[in-house]
Protein backbone atom coordinates (compact mmCIF):
# COMPACT_ATOMS: atom_id res chain seq x y z
CA UNK A 1 0.00 0.00 0.00
CA UNK A 2 2.84 2.27 1.04
CA UNK A 3 4.71 1.69 -2.43
CA UNK A 4 1.40 1.89 -4.08
CA UNK A 5 1.31 5.25 -3.00
CA UNK A 6 5.04 6.20 -3.85
CA UNK A 7 4.81 5.89 -7.44
CA UNK A 8 2.01 8.44 -8.19
CA UNK A 9 3.75 10.87 -5.97
CA UNK A 10 7.00 10.33 -7.69
CA UNK A 11 5.28 10.46 -11.20
CA UNK A 12 3.39 13.94 -9.88
CA UNK A 13 6.64 15.44 -9.33
CA UNK A 14 8.41 14.21 -12.07
CA UNK A 15 5.65 16.03 -14.39
CA UNK A 16 5.53 19.06 -12.51
CA UNK A 17 9.63 19.43 -12.66
CA UNK A 18 8.26 18.62 -16.62
CA UNK A 19 5.91 21.69 -16.77
CA UNK A 20 8.67 24.35 -15.08
CA UNK A 21 10.81 23.38 -17.62
CA UNK A 22 8.54 23.20 -20.63
CA UNK A 23 7.56 27.10 -18.27
CA UNK A 24 10.96 28.32 -17.76
CA UNK A 25 11.95 27.56 -21.31
CA UNK A 26 9.16 29.31 -23.09
CA UNK A 27 9.89 32.11 -20.69
CA UNK A 28 14.03 32.66 -21.74
CA UNK A 29 13.12 32.23 -25.35
CA UNK A 30 10.74 35.02 -24.96
CA UNK A 31 13.02 37.22 -22.97
CA UNK A 32 15.46 36.87 -25.55
CA UNK A 33 13.00 37.77 -28.32
CA UNK A 34 12.21 40.88 -26.46
CA UNK A 35 16.00 41.85 -25.67
CA UNK A 36 16.61 41.07 -29.83
CA UNK A 37 13.81 43.34 -31.02
CA UNK A 38 14.69 46.16 -28.74
CA UNK A 39 18.08 46.15 -29.72
CA UNK A 40 17.73 45.78 -33.57
CA UNK A 41 17.99 48.81 -35.35
CA UNK A 42 15.00 50.31 -35.88
CA UNK A 43 13.00 48.38 -33.08
CA UNK A 44 11.58 45.32 -33.97
CA UNK A 45 7.83 46.58 -33.28
CA UNK A 46 6.28 43.80 -34.34
CA UNK A 47 8.09 41.46 -32.35
CA UNK A 48 6.95 43.11 -29.31
CA UNK A 49 3.67 43.31 -29.82
CA UNK A 50 3.80 39.70 -30.53
CA UNK A 51 5.42 39.55 -26.88
CA UNK A 52 2.53 41.61 -25.22
CA UNK A 53 -0.34 39.99 -26.69
CA UNK A 54 1.00 36.49 -26.12
CA UNK A 55 0.65 34.17 -22.87
CA UNK A 56 2.53 36.01 -19.89
CA UNK A 57 2.27 39.26 -21.69
CA UNK A 58 5.36 41.18 -20.89
CA UNK A 59 6.03 38.93 -17.93
CA UNK A 60 7.99 41.80 -15.23
CA UNK A 61 7.49 45.31 -14.95
CA UNK A 62 10.96 45.63 -15.20
CA UNK A 63 10.65 44.61 -18.94
CA UNK A 64 7.34 47.07 -19.48
CA UNK A 65 9.29 49.77 -18.81
CA UNK A 66 11.14 49.10 -21.59
CA UNK A 67 8.61 48.03 -23.81
CA UNK A 68 5.25 50.17 -23.00
CA UNK A 69 7.46 52.98 -23.99
CA UNK A 70 8.33 51.36 -27.78
CA UNK A 71 4.74 50.29 -28.29
CA UNK A 72 3.89 53.99 -27.68
CA UNK A 73 6.56 55.37 -29.38
CA UNK A 74 7.89 57.59 -26.37
CA UNK A 75 11.67 57.95 -26.28
CA UNK A 76 12.44 57.85 -23.03
CA UNK A 77 15.85 60.02 -23.12
CA UNK A 78 13.34 63.50 -24.05
CA UNK A 79 10.45 63.29 -21.26
CA UNK A 80 8.58 65.91 -20.18
CA UNK A 81 9.51 68.40 -17.47
CA UNK A 82 8.22 67.46 -13.99
CA UNK A 83 4.70 69.41 -13.74
CA UNK A 84 5.18 72.23 -11.78
CA UNK A 85 2.59 72.41 -8.72
CA UNK A 86 1.41 75.90 -9.94
CA UNK A 87 0.14 73.95 -13.41
CA UNK A 88 -2.60 72.92 -11.00
CA UNK A 89 -3.94 76.28 -10.49
CA UNK A 90 -6.68 77.71 -12.61
CA UNK A 91 -7.99 74.02 -14.39
CA UNK A 92 -11.18 73.60 -14.64
CA UNK A 93 -11.15 70.16 -14.32
CA UNK A 94 -8.78 70.59 -11.04
CA UNK A 95 -12.05 69.96 -8.29
CA UNK A 96 -12.99 66.76 -10.55
CA UNK A 97 -9.76 64.84 -10.85
CA UNK A 98 -8.62 65.73 -7.16
CA UNK A 99 -12.30 64.13 -5.88
CA UNK A 100 -10.99 61.20 -8.23
CA UNK A 101 -7.66 60.68 -7.02
CA UNK A 102 -8.49 60.84 -3.12
CA UNK A 103 -10.97 58.36 -3.53
CA UNK A 104 -8.59 56.08 -5.57
CA UNK A 105 -7.35 53.84 -2.53
CA UNK A 106 -8.62 50.93 -3.65
CA UNK A 107 -6.14 51.14 -6.87
CA UNK A 108 -3.02 51.53 -4.44
CA UNK A 109 -1.39 47.99 -3.31
CA UNK A 110 -2.34 46.64 -0.17
CA UNK A 111 -0.19 47.48 2.59
CA UNK A 112 1.21 50.71 1.63
CA UNK A 113 2.08 52.97 3.51
CA UNK A 114 -0.10 56.49 4.22
CA UNK A 115 2.35 58.70 3.47
CA UNK A 116 3.83 56.65 0.27
CA UNK A 117 0.57 56.65 -1.55
CA UNK A 118 0.09 60.09 -0.66
CA UNK A 119 3.12 61.06 -2.86
CA UNK A 120 1.61 58.86 -5.65
CA UNK A 121 -2.10 60.71 -5.17
CA UNK A 122 -0.01 64.02 -5.51
CA UNK A 123 1.96 62.60 -8.66
CA UNK A 124 -1.36 61.54 -10.09
CA UNK A 125 -3.16 64.88 -9.55
CA UNK A 126 0.06 66.70 -11.17
CA UNK A 127 0.16 64.36 -14.30
CA UNK A 128 -3.54 64.10 -15.32
CA UNK A 129 -3.76 67.97 -15.09
CA UNK A 130 -0.32 68.59 -16.91
CA UNK A 131 -1.48 65.89 -19.72
CA UNK A 132 -4.68 68.08 -19.87
CA UNK A 133 -3.07 71.63 -19.76
CA UNK A 134 -0.82 70.90 -22.55
CA UNK A 135 -3.48 69.09 -25.04
CA UNK A 136 -6.56 71.64 -24.10
CA UNK A 137 -8.31 69.59 -27.40
CA UNK A 138 -8.62 66.79 -24.49
CA UNK A 139 -11.10 66.57 -21.83
CA UNK A 140 -10.79 65.06 -18.33
CA UNK A 141 -13.41 61.65 -18.06
CA UNK A 142 -14.03 59.56 -14.53
CA UNK A 143 -12.15 56.55 -14.99
CA UNK A 144 -9.02 58.28 -16.80
CA UNK A 145 -7.19 58.33 -13.47
CA UNK A 146 -7.54 54.30 -13.26
CA UNK A 147 -5.37 54.39 -16.75
CA UNK A 148 -3.03 56.75 -15.12
CA UNK A 149 -2.03 55.60 -11.81
CA UNK A 150 -1.50 51.77 -12.96
CA UNK A 151 1.07 53.45 -15.66
CA UNK A 152 2.34 55.14 -12.31
CA UNK A 153 2.68 52.11 -10.06
CA UNK A 154 4.77 50.64 -13.09
CA UNK A 155 6.88 53.56 -14.73
CA UNK A 156 7.08 56.67 -12.74
CA UNK A 157 5.88 59.91 -13.14
CA UNK A 158 7.81 62.00 -15.81
CA UNK A 159 7.43 58.68 -18.04
CA UNK A 160 3.74 58.07 -17.18
CA UNK A 161 3.17 61.55 -18.44
CA UNK A 162 4.63 60.31 -22.02
CA UNK A 163 2.76 57.45 -21.99
CA UNK A 164 -0.19 59.03 -20.77
CA UNK A 165 -0.28 61.87 -23.21
CA UNK A 166 0.52 59.58 -26.09
CA UNK A 167 -2.63 57.25 -24.83
CA UNK A 168 -4.90 60.45 -24.74
CA UNK A 169 -4.21 61.40 -28.45
CA UNK A 170 -4.38 58.07 -29.71
CA UNK A 171 -6.10 54.79 -27.83
CA UNK A 172 -8.22 56.92 -25.20
CA UNK A 173 -8.61 59.82 -27.91
CA UNK A 174 -12.25 59.58 -28.42
CA UNK A 175 -13.21 59.14 -24.23
CA UNK A 176 -11.65 62.61 -24.23
CA UNK A 177 -14.58 64.42 -26.24
CA UNK A 178 -16.70 67.31 -24.32
CA UNK A 179 -19.66 64.70 -24.90
CA UNK A 180 -20.04 61.07 -24.20
CA UNK A 181 -20.96 60.46 -28.09
CA UNK A 182 -17.98 58.77 -29.07
CA UNK A 183 -17.85 56.60 -26.40
CA UNK A 184 -21.32 55.61 -26.46
CA UNK A 185 -20.60 54.87 -30.21
CA UNK A 186 -17.84 52.62 -29.41
CA UNK A 187 -19.77 50.71 -27.40
CA UNK A 188 -22.22 50.55 -29.90
CA UNK A 189 -19.76 47.59 -31.59
CA UNK A 190 -20.38 45.22 -28.31
CA UNK A 191 -23.75 44.14 -29.87
CA UNK A 192 -22.81 43.75 -33.70
CA UNK A 193 -19.47 41.30 -32.35
CA UNK A 194 -21.64 39.03 -29.65
CA UNK A 195 -24.58 38.82 -33.35
CA UNK A 196 -21.83 37.19 -35.65
CA UNK A 197 -20.57 35.31 -32.88
CA UNK A 198 -23.50 34.00 -30.96
CA UNK A 199 -27.35 35.38 -32.25
CA UNK A 200 -29.27 33.36 -29.88
CA UNK A 201 -27.52 35.71 -27.27
CA UNK A 202 -27.55 38.47 -29.32
CA UNK A 203 -31.34 38.27 -29.27
CA UNK A 204 -31.73 37.58 -26.23
CA UNK A 205 -29.80 40.81 -24.42
CA UNK A 206 -31.77 42.75 -27.21
CA UNK A 207 -35.10 41.56 -25.68
CA UNK A 208 -34.07 41.95 -22.12
CA UNK A 209 -33.45 45.85 -23.48
CA UNK A 210 -29.75 45.50 -21.62
CA UNK A 211 -27.88 47.73 -24.14
CA UNK A 212 -24.28 48.56 -23.57
CA UNK A 213 -23.96 50.18 -20.46
CA UNK A 214 -22.76 47.51 -18.08
CA UNK A 215 -19.67 47.54 -20.27
CA UNK A 216 -19.03 51.56 -20.10
CA UNK A 217 -16.61 50.89 -16.98
CA UNK A 218 -14.09 47.77 -18.42
CA UNK A 219 -13.63 50.39 -21.35
CA UNK A 220 -12.61 53.45 -20.17
CA UNK A 221 -10.69 52.31 -17.35
CA UNK A 222 -9.38 49.28 -19.66
CA UNK A 223 -10.92 47.09 -16.81
CA UNK A 224 -8.38 47.84 -14.58
CA UNK A 225 -11.62 49.70 -12.05
CA UNK A 226 -13.21 45.51 -11.89
CA UNK A 227 -10.56 43.97 -11.37
CA UNK A 228 -8.97 43.44 -8.08
CA UNK A 229 -5.50 41.95 -8.99
CA UNK A 230 -3.40 44.26 -10.09
CA UNK A 231 -1.55 41.39 -12.40
CA UNK A 232 -4.48 41.12 -14.23
CA UNK A 233 -4.67 44.67 -15.11
CA UNK A 234 -1.07 44.26 -16.06
CA UNK A 235 -1.31 41.49 -18.58
CA UNK A 236 -4.47 43.59 -19.88
CA UNK A 237 -2.75 46.26 -20.31
CA UNK A 238 0.39 44.82 -21.74
CA UNK A 239 -2.38 43.61 -24.63
CA UNK A 240 -4.07 46.70 -25.03
CA UNK A 241 -1.23 48.50 -25.56
CA UNK A 242 -0.06 46.45 -28.81
CA UNK A 243 -3.26 45.89 -30.10
CA UNK A 244 -5.74 47.89 -32.10
CA UNK A 245 -7.82 50.88 -30.21
CA UNK A 246 -10.96 48.53 -30.05
CA UNK A 247 -9.33 45.56 -28.32
CA UNK A 248 -10.94 46.64 -25.21
CA UNK A 249 -14.19 46.55 -26.90
CA UNK A 250 -13.64 42.71 -28.45
CA UNK A 251 -12.54 41.82 -24.89
CA UNK A 252 -15.59 42.70 -23.71
CA UNK A 253 -17.60 40.45 -25.91
CA UNK A 254 -15.49 37.31 -25.47
CA UNK A 255 -16.32 38.07 -21.24
CA UNK A 256 -19.92 38.39 -22.38
CA UNK A 257 -19.71 35.11 -24.53
CA UNK A 258 -18.32 33.21 -21.71
CA UNK A 259 -20.73 33.52 -19.37
CA UNK A 260 -23.30 33.50 -21.85
CA UNK A 261 -25.11 30.67 -20.06
CA UNK A 262 -25.27 32.37 -16.80
CA UNK A 263 -27.11 35.86 -19.33
CA UNK A 264 -29.41 33.36 -20.57
CA UNK A 265 -30.25 31.09 -17.59
CA UNK A 266 -31.43 34.79 -16.22
CA UNK A 267 -34.92 36.62 -16.10
CA UNK A 268 -34.92 38.46 -19.88
CA UNK A 269 -34.86 41.70 -18.73
CA UNK A 270 -33.10 44.65 -18.38
CA UNK A 271 -32.23 45.36 -14.18
CA UNK A 272 -31.22 41.07 -14.16
CA UNK A 273 -29.19 40.85 -17.26
CA UNK A 274 -27.43 44.08 -16.65
CA UNK A 275 -27.23 43.48 -12.80
CA UNK A 276 -25.44 39.96 -13.84
CA UNK A 277 -22.97 41.38 -16.08
CA UNK A 278 -22.21 44.49 -14.00
CA UNK A 279 -19.96 41.75 -11.38
CA UNK A 280 -17.46 41.21 -13.06
CA UNK A 281 -15.87 37.44 -12.12
CA UNK A 282 -12.44 37.76 -10.61
CA UNK A 283 -10.92 34.67 -11.84
CA UNK A 284 -11.71 34.91 -15.80
CA UNK A 285 -9.40 32.87 -17.65
CA UNK A 286 -7.77 35.71 -19.02
CA UNK A 287 -5.07 33.93 -21.41
CA UNK A 288 -7.42 32.23 -22.87
CA UNK A 289 -10.26 35.11 -22.92
CA UNK A 290 -6.97 37.21 -24.89
CA UNK A 291 -6.39 34.57 -27.43
CA UNK A 292 -10.44 34.36 -27.87
CA UNK A 293 -10.42 38.48 -28.46
CA UNK A 294 -7.39 38.42 -31.00
CA UNK A 295 -8.86 35.79 -32.92
CA UNK A 296 -12.26 37.30 -32.51
CA UNK A 297 -10.88 41.31 -34.11
CA UNK A 298 -9.51 38.80 -36.94
CA UNK A 299 -12.12 36.96 -37.99
CA UNK A 300 -14.58 39.93 -37.48
CA UNK A 301 -12.37 43.51 -37.94
CA UNK A 302 -13.88 46.55 -36.95
CA UNK A 303 -13.99 47.51 -41.10
CA UNK A 304 -16.87 44.89 -41.95
CA UNK A 305 -18.39 45.59 -38.23
CA UNK A 306 -18.61 49.27 -39.70
CA UNK A 307 -20.66 48.65 -42.86
CA UNK A 308 -23.78 48.41 -40.86
CA UNK A 309 -25.56 52.01 -40.63
CA UNK A 310 -25.79 52.19 -37.16
CA UNK A 311 -21.64 52.70 -37.14
CA UNK A 312 -21.62 54.33 -40.18
CA UNK A 313 -22.83 57.87 -39.11
CA UNK A 314 -19.62 58.53 -36.68
CA UNK A 315 -16.24 58.80 -37.19
CA UNK A 316 -13.64 57.48 -34.31
CA UNK A 317 -10.82 59.70 -33.93
CA UNK A 318 -8.86 56.11 -32.55
CA UNK A 319 -9.32 54.40 -35.72
CA UNK A 320 -8.84 57.30 -38.41
CA UNK A 321 -5.55 57.41 -37.21
CA UNK A 322 -4.21 54.21 -35.81
CA UNK A 323 -2.61 53.15 -39.37
CA UNK A 324 -0.49 56.67 -38.97
CA UNK A 325 0.31 55.85 -35.53
CA UNK A 326 1.88 52.54 -36.00
CA UNK A 327 3.55 53.49 -39.08
CA UNK A 328 5.23 56.19 -36.46
CA UNK A 329 6.40 53.24 -33.97
CA UNK A 330 8.36 51.36 -37.16
CA UNK A 331 11.01 53.52 -36.81
CA UNK A 332 12.46 53.94 -33.72
CA UNK A 333 16.43 53.54 -32.50
CA UNK A 334 17.18 50.88 -29.91
CA UNK A 335 18.07 52.79 -26.25
CA UNK A 336 21.40 52.34 -26.71
CA UNK A 337 21.92 54.71 -29.76
CA UNK A 338 19.10 56.85 -27.90
CA UNK A 339 21.66 57.22 -24.90
CA UNK A 340 24.41 57.77 -26.81
CA UNK A 341 22.79 60.85 -28.96
CA UNK A 342 21.75 62.18 -25.61
CA UNK A 343 25.65 61.40 -24.57
CA UNK A 344 26.64 63.33 -27.47
CA UNK A 345 24.22 66.55 -27.32
CA UNK A 346 25.97 66.97 -23.30
CA UNK A 347 29.08 66.53 -24.99
CA UNK A 348 28.62 69.19 -27.33
CA UNK A 349 26.92 71.48 -24.58
CA UNK A 350 30.19 70.57 -22.56
CA UNK A 351 32.37 71.81 -25.66
CA UNK A 352 30.74 75.31 -25.81
CA UNK A 353 32.45 78.27 -23.48
CA UNK A 354 30.93 77.62 -19.71
CA UNK A 355 28.85 80.52 -18.83
CA UNK A 356 26.43 80.92 -16.12
CA UNK A 357 23.77 79.58 -18.96
CA UNK A 358 25.50 76.24 -19.98
CA UNK A 359 26.59 75.44 -16.07
CA UNK A 360 23.07 75.96 -15.53
CA UNK A 361 21.83 73.51 -18.14
CA UNK A 362 24.40 71.29 -17.16
CA UNK A 363 22.68 70.70 -14.37
CA UNK A 364 19.14 70.58 -15.08
CA UNK A 365 20.37 67.57 -17.75
CA UNK A 366 21.83 65.71 -15.21
CA UNK A 367 18.98 66.44 -12.63
CA UNK A 368 16.28 65.02 -15.58
CA UNK A 369 18.64 61.80 -16.09
CA UNK A 370 18.81 61.12 -12.46
CA UNK A 371 15.43 61.58 -11.33
CA UNK A 372 13.16 61.02 -14.46
CA UNK A 373 11.54 58.25 -12.35
CA UNK A 374 12.15 58.16 -8.81
CA UNK A 375 12.71 54.29 -7.96
CA UNK A 376 12.30 53.12 -11.74
CA UNK A 377 15.72 55.44 -12.95
CA UNK A 378 17.58 52.57 -12.94
CA UNK A 379 15.50 50.44 -14.94
CA UNK A 380 14.71 53.32 -17.77
CA UNK A 381 18.27 53.94 -18.16
CA UNK A 382 19.81 50.71 -18.41
CA UNK A 383 20.39 49.20 -22.20
CA UNK A 384 18.57 46.21 -23.17
CA UNK A 385 21.62 44.73 -23.34
CA UNK A 386 22.25 45.51 -19.37
CA UNK A 387 19.29 44.19 -18.32
CA UNK A 388 18.54 40.75 -20.23
CA UNK A 389 21.03 38.64 -18.13
CA UNK A 390 19.03 40.21 -14.97
CA UNK A 391 15.95 39.28 -16.08
CA UNK A 392 17.38 35.63 -17.03
CA UNK A 393 18.37 35.06 -13.54
CA UNK A 394 15.01 35.98 -12.09
CA UNK A 395 13.95 32.27 -13.87
CA UNK A 396 16.31 30.45 -12.19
Amino acid sequence: MKRGRKRPQGNESRATVRRNEEQLSWKKQKLVDIHQALNSDPVDIETLRQAAGSEGGLLTDDIRRKVWPKLLSVNVYNLPAKPSIDAREGHKDHRQVVLDVRRSMRRFPKGMRVDERGVLQEQLIDIILDVLRRNPQLHYYQGYHDITVTLLLVVGERLTIALMEKLSNHHLRDFMDPTMDSTKHILNYLMPILERVDPELHDFMIRAEVGTIFALSWLITWYGYVLSDFRHVLRLYDFFLASHPLMAVYFAAVIVLYRKEEVKSSECDMPSVHHLLSKMPQDLPYEVLIGRAQSLFESCPPSLLAQSAALQSHSIIAISSFKDFQRSTLTQRPDTVLRKQLQKRHEDQLALPMNTTNNQFLKMAVWGLSATLGAAALAVAQTAMNWAPEFLSQLF
